[in-house]
């Protein structure tokens, strides 16, 4: 799949799976390759990656076929043309409160390489030339943008979020979500869910695309797909590797008659 056809998926509604990957190892993409992701979630947010690390990761993934969004550290335009310029298929920023905070992502994703006044007088609805419209459709039309929904405050202006043209998909971020409704990590929660599902009404009936990155068990993510959820992150390469490891070396002592380790699952919170 190309960065093209996965905007488009996301508008459409149709299904597409990705996941979380942590390690920078060259070796990882090998891994990966036969997996089945639709597309990869590369986040600088939250782990500590540089420049370089995440350019060859992007370039190295959608060569692949496998269109990587990254999330940016904050939903700083000026961040969004960085991992554009390194190979990024789209930007997930991240925190997103306000429509006029999408407006400004949009001028960074899908006008530049146009900034400043110039960009600011078109996003306030000024006049573009056709030579320059063309210009700008044809060097940004594969670029994604997807906004982060994390706050009570970004529920509240999700109308106005959903209306901004150029927002491909919002993507809920369940740790910071839940904390902000005073009820943190309680994932099964009625309040919880209630507000997912309204995230995934409101996004899906303005074409939009509705996402959640999830790792809990498979019954609970399919739930949220049932429920609106079109782009769906399960887990991480690293939740993968440590429950794996956790999982055998438990097995390897059970048939060695050792006892067995107490050990806690691996956590995540993204």
């Amino acid at each position: 799949m190309n960065a093209l056809e996965l905007k488009q998926k996301l508008h459409n509604g149709d299904q597409v799976l990705g996941t979380l990957i942590v390690s920078p190892s060259p070796f990882w993409p090998k891994a990966l390759a036969g997996c089945g992701l639709d597309f990869v979630f590369i986040d600088t947010e939250h782990i500590a990656l540089d420049r370089s690390q995440v350019s060859w990761m992007c370039r190295t993934y959608a060569a692949m076929g496998m269109p990587p969004l990254v999330r940016i550290t904050s939903p700083n335009p000026y961040d969004a043309t960085v991992v554009l310029d390194d190979g990024a298929a789209g930007v997930i920023a991240p925190y997103l409160e306000s429509a006029e905070q999408v407006s400004q992502l949009r001028g960074a994703t899908k006008l530049r390489p146009l900034k400043g006044a110039k960009m600011n007088s078109i996003l306030g609805g000024a006049e573009i030339a056709l030579g320059l419209s063309k210009y700008l459709t044809g060097g940004n039309e594969k670029h994604i943008l997807v906004a982060n929904i994390e706050s009570v405050a970004a529920l509240n202006a999700l109308d106005e979020i959903l209306d901004v043209p150029g927002l491909d998909a919002v993507l809920i971020g369940s740790h910071d979500l839940s904390t902000s409704l005073d009820i943190p990590e309680q994932y099964h929660d009625p309040l919880f869910l209630s507000t997912v599902e309204t995230i995934f009404r409101k996004a899906r009936a303005k074409g939009v695309g509705a996402g959640i990155h999830a790792w809990s068990d498979l019954d609970y993510e399919v739930n949220l797909v049932n429920m609106g959820a079109n782009m769906l992150i399960h887990k991480a390469d690293i939740i993968f590797a440590a429950t794996g490891l956790k999982n055998e070396l438990a097995a390897i002592r059970e048939k060695l008659g050792m006892q067995s380790v107490s050990e806690s699952a691996a956590d995540v919170n993204i």
